[in-house]
């Protein structure tokens, strides 16, 4: 399949509409292997396309499940994609994530899981980091 067929069905996966800007970012997700910022993203995209359409689009794929957001030792925020188990405030990718000394990008070990923690009392884990 297609990047841009990859890019139609995960839209229409997620109940998303087929916007030319959608279609563009998630080719760019599809395209590379690694977590990619909004800057990343954005250079990739075609020179007319509106910062704030990006962050919009960002803002919407991470609610749908589409993306979820990557932790590193950097300031910057990243996403990749999510699995195909994700869905709206329903995100399935508790795995741990990697970033490359010589590269200094940051993968998804989606076979490495995170370990179940006993949290102490009435405490109750929305989100995990790792």
């Amino acid at each position: 399949m297609s990047a841009a067929d990859s890019a139609t069905a995960l839209l229409a996966q997620h109940g998303l509409r087929q916007t030319p800007v959608r279609r563009a970012v998630l080719r760019a997700f599809l395209a590379k292997t690694y977590a990619q910022s909004s800057h990343d993203l954005e250079q990739g995209l075609d020179a007319n396309t509106d910062r704030i359409t990006l962050y919009r689009t960002l803002k919407t794929f991470e609610e749908k499940g589409v993306i979820h957001r990557v932790i590193d030792n950097t300031d910057i925020l990243r996403y990749a994609l999510c699995s195909r188990e994700c869905a709206r405030h329903a995100h399935t990718d508790d795995h741990v994530h990697f970033k490359c000394s010589a590269c200094l990008h940051t993968y998804c070990l989606n076979q490495v899981a995170i370990p179940a923690v006993a949290l102490p009392g009435a405490f109750r884990q929305h989100r995990a980091n790792t």
